[in-house]
């Protein structure tokens, strides 16, 4: 009998890193990147994707290698500043995440939250970030 792979759910992400819902502000955010790649109709679709997609959980190592982008440096200073967040206590925001599928340039576009998917990692790759996944409409 063959089994199948699932992916449990964490009920405590990130040892209390993290929020549990985007701060309302990432969402222009996400827009104004993707309308650099994509039409704004299109981007305003894959936004309000990002705004009902469940909060799922991954881990920066991964978000890192799927979306191609390297590794920032911890003295980076938009990644230090969320590297101090969270050693402070302060919450960091879920990444908002497009899936573009395994053919594409770039299978996964981190559409907000590069500087605390890097800092994460910083602190320990392991730990699972929240995210809210979209996936582009096909072409």
């Amino acid at each position: 009998m063959a089994k199948t792979m699932t992916k449990k759910k964490k009920a405590n992400p990130g040892n209390g890193l993290w929020k549990t819902e985007p701060e309302e502000h990432d969402y222009p955010a996400a827009y104004d990147y993707l309308t650099l790649m994509i039409s704004e109709k299109e981007a305003r679709g894959i936004v309000a994707q990002l705004r009902k997609a469940p909060i799922s959980h991954r881990k920066a190592k991964d978000i890192l290698r799927a979306s191609s982008l390297q590794l920032l440096s911890s003295d980076n200073s938009h990644v230090a500043k969320d590297m101090k967040k969270a050693e402070t206590g302060t919450r960091l925001s879920p990444v908002l995440l497009v899936r573009a599928g395994i053919n594409a340039t770039r299978p996964l576009v981190v559409a907000d939250g590069y500087h605390r998917i890097c800092a994460s990692h910083h602190l320990d790759e392991n730990l699972d970030i929240p995210c809210r996944i979209a996936d582009l409409p096909a072409r």
